[in-house]
Protein backbone atom coordinates (compact mmCIF):
# COMPACT_ATOMS: atom_id res chain seq x y z
CA UNK A 1 0.00 0.00 0.00
CA UNK A 2 1.30 3.15 -0.58
CA UNK A 3 1.33 6.41 1.35
CA UNK A 4 0.54 9.80 0.32
CA UNK A 5 1.48 12.79 2.10
CA UNK A 6 0.40 16.27 1.85
CA UNK A 7 3.59 18.73 1.56
CA UNK A 8 2.36 21.85 0.41
CA UNK A 9 1.71 23.98 3.56
CA UNK A 10 3.70 27.12 3.91
CA UNK A 11 4.27 27.21 7.86
CA UNK A 12 3.12 31.02 8.21
CA UNK A 13 2.95 30.47 12.26
CA UNK A 14 5.99 28.88 11.67
CA UNK A 15 7.93 31.98 11.04
CA UNK A 16 9.84 32.62 13.82
CA UNK A 17 11.11 29.33 14.26
CA UNK A 18 11.42 28.15 10.59
CA UNK A 19 10.96 30.69 8.28
CA UNK A 20 11.86 29.90 4.45
CA UNK A 21 11.13 26.55 4.93
CA UNK A 22 7.91 24.14 3.91
CA UNK A 23 6.03 23.37 7.09
CA UNK A 24 6.90 19.59 6.43
CA UNK A 25 10.31 20.54 6.45
CA UNK A 26 10.41 21.85 9.92
CA UNK A 27 12.63 20.08 12.14
CA UNK A 28 12.43 17.83 15.22
CA UNK A 29 15.73 17.12 16.37
CA UNK A 30 17.87 16.84 13.66
CA UNK A 31 15.36 15.68 11.15
CA UNK A 32 12.47 17.28 9.12
CA UNK A 33 9.08 16.35 10.64
CA UNK A 34 8.35 14.83 6.90
CA UNK A 35 11.24 12.15 7.34
CA UNK A 36 9.30 11.39 10.92
CA UNK A 37 6.07 10.74 9.41
CA UNK A 38 7.32 8.69 7.27
CA UNK A 39 9.41 6.56 9.67
CA UNK A 40 6.51 5.71 11.43
CA UNK A 41 4.73 4.57 7.91
CA UNK A 42 7.84 2.35 7.04
CA UNK A 43 7.23 0.66 10.66
CA UNK A 44 4.54 -0.47 9.63
CA UNK A 45 5.51 -2.16 5.96
CA UNK A 46 4.71 1.17 3.98
CA UNK A 47 7.58 2.14 2.16
CA UNK A 48 6.21 3.18 -1.19
CA UNK A 49 5.53 6.99 -0.82
CA UNK A 50 3.89 9.82 -2.61
CA UNK A 51 4.58 13.61 -1.47
CA UNK A 52 2.29 16.16 -2.87
CA UNK A 53 4.63 19.51 -2.85
CA UNK A 54 4.07 22.88 -3.73
CA UNK A 55 5.23 25.74 -1.52
CA UNK A 56 9.08 26.00 -1.45
CA UNK A 57 8.70 22.04 -3.30
CA UNK A 58 12.78 22.09 -4.30
CA UNK A 59 14.34 22.31 -0.97
CA UNK A 60 11.84 19.13 -0.01
CA UNK A 61 13.58 17.79 -3.52
CA UNK A 62 17.17 18.62 -2.48
CA UNK A 63 16.72 16.96 0.74
CA UNK A 64 15.65 13.50 -0.90
CA UNK A 65 18.07 13.90 -4.04
CA UNK A 66 21.46 14.21 -0.76
CA UNK A 67 19.45 11.72 1.51
CA UNK A 68 22.25 9.41 0.96
CA UNK A 69 24.89 12.31 0.97
CA UNK A 70 24.23 14.35 3.84
CA UNK A 71 25.19 11.34 6.35
CA UNK A 72 27.76 9.48 4.75
CA UNK A 73 31.70 10.25 3.73
CA UNK A 74 32.10 10.81 -0.57
CA UNK A 75 35.03 11.70 -2.52
CA UNK A 76 34.32 13.59 -5.25
CA UNK A 77 36.58 15.19 -8.66
CA UNK A 78 35.81 18.67 -9.20
CA UNK A 79 36.92 18.36 -12.91
CA UNK A 80 34.28 14.98 -13.29
CA UNK A 81 31.14 16.70 -11.13
CA UNK A 82 28.87 13.76 -12.24
CA UNK A 83 31.80 11.14 -10.47
CA UNK A 84 31.44 10.38 -7.26
CA UNK A 85 32.40 7.92 -4.82
CA UNK A 86 30.43 7.09 -1.87
CA UNK A 87 32.04 5.65 1.34
CA UNK A 88 29.37 3.09 2.61
CA UNK A 89 25.71 3.47 2.25
CA UNK A 90 24.75 5.59 5.53
CA UNK A 91 21.19 5.20 4.52
CA UNK A 92 18.66 2.11 6.14
CA UNK A 93 15.63 3.24 5.13
CA UNK A 94 14.70 1.35 1.83
CA UNK A 95 11.91 3.66 0.78
CA UNK A 96 10.41 4.69 -2.96
CA UNK A 97 9.97 8.41 -2.70
CA UNK A 98 7.81 9.77 -5.52
CA UNK A 99 7.72 13.77 -5.62
CA UNK A 100 4.60 15.65 -7.18
CA UNK A 101 4.40 18.79 -7.81
CA UNK A 102 1.04 19.79 -7.68
CA UNK A 103 0.71 24.26 -8.07
CA UNK A 104 2.02 26.15 -5.52
CA UNK A 105 -1.79 27.39 -4.38
CA UNK A 106 -3.39 24.08 -4.84
CA UNK A 107 -5.74 22.95 -1.84
CA UNK A 108 -5.67 19.79 -0.21
CA UNK A 109 -8.40 18.30 -2.60
CA UNK A 110 -6.68 19.54 -5.56
CA UNK A 111 -3.43 18.23 -4.66
CA UNK A 112 -4.99 14.23 -4.10
CA UNK A 113 -6.54 14.84 -7.48
CA UNK A 114 -3.46 15.20 -9.01
CA UNK A 115 -1.29 12.44 -7.78
CA UNK A 116 -3.44 10.05 -8.96
CA UNK A 117 -1.94 8.84 -11.92
CA UNK A 118 0.70 7.66 -9.46
CA UNK A 119 -1.67 5.34 -7.41
CA UNK A 120 -1.48 1.71 -7.40
CA UNK A 121 -3.88 -0.70 -6.33
CA UNK A 122 -7.12 -0.78 -4.81
CA UNK A 123 -6.33 1.62 -1.11
CA UNK A 124 -4.31 3.87 -0.38
CA UNK A 125 -3.09 6.27 2.86
CA UNK A 126 -3.18 9.89 3.04
CA UNK A 127 -2.08 12.22 5.69
CA UNK A 128 -0.80 15.50 6.69
CA UNK A 129 3.24 16.46 6.95
CA UNK A 130 2.86 18.50 9.57
CA UNK A 131 1.36 15.86 12.27
CA UNK A 132 3.17 13.45 14.33
CA UNK A 133 1.06 10.22 15.93
CA UNK A 134 1.30 7.03 17.32
CA UNK A 135 -1.72 5.37 15.44
CA UNK A 136 -1.21 1.89 14.88
CA UNK A 137 -1.36 1.55 11.28
CA UNK A 138 -2.08 -2.02 11.00
CA UNK A 139 -5.76 -1.84 12.88
CA UNK A 140 -6.43 1.48 11.06
CA UNK A 141 -6.08 -0.63 7.54
CA UNK A 142 -7.41 -3.68 9.28
CA UNK A 143 -10.55 -1.80 10.39
CA UNK A 144 -10.93 -0.03 6.74
CA UNK A 145 -11.17 -2.58 4.75
CA UNK A 146 -13.64 -4.50 7.12
CA UNK A 147 -16.48 -1.93 7.56
CA UNK A 148 -16.18 -1.73 3.21
CA UNK A 149 -16.74 1.72 2.87
CA UNK A 150 -15.23 4.12 0.51
CA UNK A 151 -12.86 6.42 3.27
CA UNK A 152 -11.56 5.86 6.81
CA UNK A 153 -10.77 9.02 8.87
CA UNK A 154 -8.50 8.72 12.10
CA UNK A 155 -10.77 10.92 14.97
CA UNK A 156 -8.29 12.15 17.58
CA UNK A 157 -8.82 14.66 20.73
CA UNK A 158 -7.08 17.97 20.04
CA UNK A 159 -4.22 18.19 22.46
CA UNK A 160 -5.22 21.34 24.85
CA UNK A 161 -3.76 24.60 24.18
CA UNK A 162 -5.87 26.30 27.23
CA UNK A 163 -6.71 26.09 30.81
CA UNK A 164 -9.98 25.02 31.37
CA UNK A 165 -12.29 25.75 34.30
CA UNK A 166 -15.72 24.52 35.24
CA UNK A 167 -18.40 27.03 36.81
CA UNK A 168 -21.52 26.66 38.90
CA UNK A 169 -22.55 29.97 38.87
CA UNK A 170 -19.54 32.12 39.46
CA UNK A 171 -17.73 29.66 41.36
CA UNK A 172 -14.86 27.40 40.10
CA UNK A 173 -16.10 23.91 40.79
CA UNK A 174 -13.34 21.99 38.56
CA UNK A 175 -9.76 23.56 37.21
CA UNK A 176 -7.82 21.41 34.32
CA UNK A 177 -4.33 23.18 33.22
CA UNK A 178 -4.40 22.47 29.77
CA UNK A 179 -6.64 19.48 29.56
CA UNK A 180 -7.54 17.25 26.27
CA UNK A 181 -10.53 18.81 24.93
CA UNK A 182 -13.04 16.19 26.71
CA UNK A 183 -15.75 16.88 24.37
CA UNK A 184 -15.74 15.70 20.28
CA UNK A 185 -12.99 14.65 18.01
CA UNK A 186 -11.58 16.08 15.15
CA UNK A 187 -9.75 14.97 11.83
CA UNK A 188 -6.14 13.73 13.04
CA UNK A 189 -5.13 12.46 9.16
CA UNK A 190 -3.84 9.33 8.79
CA UNK A 191 -6.60 7.90 6.04
CA UNK A 192 -7.31 5.44 4.27
CA UNK A 193 -9.62 5.56 0.82
CA UNK A 194 -10.14 3.32 -1.72
CA UNK A 195 -9.05 4.71 -5.00
CA UNK A 196 -12.64 5.41 -6.18
CA UNK A 197 -12.70 8.35 -3.59
CA UNK A 198 -10.82 10.01 -6.73
CA UNK A 199 -13.48 10.31 -8.93
CA UNK A 200 -15.16 12.39 -6.24
CA UNK A 201 -12.41 15.28 -6.65
CA UNK A 202 -11.40 17.43 -9.67
CA UNK A 203 -8.92 19.21 -11.01
CA UNK A 204 -9.97 22.44 -9.58
CA UNK A 205 -7.19 24.62 -7.52
CA UNK A 206 -9.80 25.58 -5.00
CA UNK A 207 -10.85 21.97 -3.76
CA UNK A 208 -10.21 21.25 -0.36
CA UNK A 209 -10.53 18.10 0.31
CA UNK A 210 -12.08 18.81 3.87
CA UNK A 211 -15.15 20.54 2.34
CA UNK A 212 -17.38 19.54 -0.34
CA UNK A 213 -15.55 15.52 -0.97
CA UNK A 214 -15.60 14.70 2.91
CA UNK A 215 -18.94 16.52 3.15
CA UNK A 216 -19.98 14.94 0.58
CA UNK A 217 -18.72 11.26 1.89
CA UNK A 218 -19.95 11.62 5.05
CA UNK A 219 -23.35 12.40 3.70
CA UNK A 220 -23.33 9.49 1.62
CA UNK A 221 -22.59 6.80 5.03
CA UNK A 222 -19.44 6.09 2.72
CA UNK A 223 -17.09 7.54 5.64
CA UNK A 224 -16.07 5.95 8.83
CA UNK A 225 -14.04 6.54 11.76
CA UNK A 226 -10.93 5.07 13.31
CA UNK A 227 -10.96 6.13 16.65
CA UNK A 228 -7.60 6.84 18.05
CA UNK A 229 -7.00 7.54 21.97
CA UNK A 230 -3.05 7.74 21.94
CA UNK A 231 -0.68 10.58 20.89
CA UNK A 232 -1.35 12.96 18.29
CA UNK A 233 0.41 16.41 17.74
CA UNK A 234 0.21 18.90 14.91
CA UNK A 235 2.99 21.46 13.81
CA UNK A 236 1.22 24.36 13.61
CA UNK A 237 3.05 26.93 15.87
CA UNK A 238 6.87 28.01 17.55
CA UNK A 239 5.03 26.54 21.05
CA UNK A 240 4.10 23.07 18.85
CA UNK A 241 7.82 22.78 17.48
CA UNK A 242 9.28 23.52 21.09
CA UNK A 243 7.17 20.80 22.05
CA UNK A 244 7.78 18.52 19.84
CA UNK A 245 11.61 18.89 20.06
CA UNK A 246 11.55 18.65 23.76
CA UNK A 247 10.30 15.04 23.60
CA UNK A 248 12.49 14.30 20.98
CA UNK A 249 15.49 15.47 23.25
CA UNK A 250 14.20 13.87 26.25
CA UNK A 251 13.57 10.29 24.61
CA UNK A 252 10.12 10.60 25.05
CA UNK A 253 8.54 10.63 21.30
CA UNK A 254 5.24 8.81 21.71
CA UNK A 255 5.38 8.60 17.75
CA UNK A 256 8.48 7.22 17.58
CA UNK A 257 7.25 4.13 17.26
CA UNK A 258 10.58 2.74 15.63
CA UNK A 259 12.45 2.81 18.55
CA UNK A 260 10.12 0.89 20.67
CA UNK A 261 7.27 -1.09 20.28
CA UNK A 262 4.04 0.51 19.39
CA UNK A 263 1.40 2.03 21.80
CA UNK A 264 -1.54 -0.56 21.54
CA UNK A 265 -4.98 1.69 20.67
CA UNK A 266 -7.35 1.09 22.88
CA UNK A 267 -10.73 -0.70 21.75
CA UNK A 268 -12.74 1.19 19.91
CA UNK A 269 -15.95 2.57 22.10
CA UNK A 270 -19.51 4.19 21.25
CA UNK A 271 -18.76 7.99 20.46
CA UNK A 272 -21.11 10.69 22.67
CA UNK A 273 -20.62 13.54 20.93
CA UNK A 274 -20.05 14.92 17.83
CA UNK A 275 -17.25 14.34 15.33
CA UNK A 276 -15.34 17.00 13.92
CA UNK A 277 -14.74 15.84 10.27
CA UNK A 278 -11.84 18.86 10.05
CA UNK A 279 -7.99 19.92 10.84
CA UNK A 280 -8.22 22.79 12.51
CA UNK A 281 -7.25 26.36 10.01
CA UNK A 282 -7.96 24.74 7.18
CA UNK A 283 -9.98 26.84 4.83
CA UNK A 284 -12.87 29.36 6.04
CA UNK A 285 -12.52 28.12 9.17
CA UNK A 286 -15.40 25.79 9.54
CA UNK A 287 -16.37 22.64 10.80
CA UNK A 288 -18.05 19.77 9.69
CA UNK A 289 -19.83 18.23 12.06
CA UNK A 290 -21.89 14.48 11.73
CA UNK A 291 -22.47 11.91 14.83
CA UNK A 292 -20.40 8.43 15.10
CA UNK A 293 -22.35 5.48 15.97
CA UNK A 294 -21.21 2.11 16.88
CA UNK A 295 -21.75 -0.45 13.83
CA UNK A 296 -22.91 -4.25 13.86
CA UNK A 297 -19.33 -5.12 13.20
CA UNK A 298 -17.77 -3.02 15.99
CA UNK A 299 -17.04 -0.24 13.93
CA UNK A 300 -18.03 3.61 13.44
CA UNK A 301 -19.90 5.44 10.69
CA UNK A 302 -21.39 9.19 10.74
CA UNK A 303 -24.98 9.51 10.61
CA UNK A 304 -27.79 11.91 10.22
CA UNK A 305 -27.30 15.13 8.48
CA UNK A 306 -24.02 16.91 8.33
CA UNK A 307 -23.64 20.37 8.25
CA UNK A 308 -21.02 23.32 8.08
CA UNK A 309 -20.94 25.38 11.11
CA UNK A 310 -18.50 28.28 12.08
CA UNK A 311 -15.53 27.37 14.27
CA UNK A 312 -16.36 27.90 18.23
CA UNK A 313 -14.26 30.39 19.63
Amino acid sequence: MQAVILCGGLGTRLRDVAEHLPKPMVPIGDRPILWHIMKGFAEYGIRRFILCLGYQSHIIKRYFLDYHLNRTDFTLHLGMPERVQVHGSGCSEDWQVTLAETGDDAMTGCRLYRIGKYLQGTDFLLTYGDGVADVDLARLIAFHRSHGKIGTVTAVRPPGRFGEIELAGQQVVEFNEKPNVSRGRINGGFFVFRREFLDRLRDDPTLTLEQEPLIRLARDGQLMAYEHNGFWHPMDTSRDYRYLNDLWSQGNAPWATWLKSATPVEDEQVAEDPLLLRREGVAEDRLLLGRLVETGSGGWETTGTAKLAKKPR
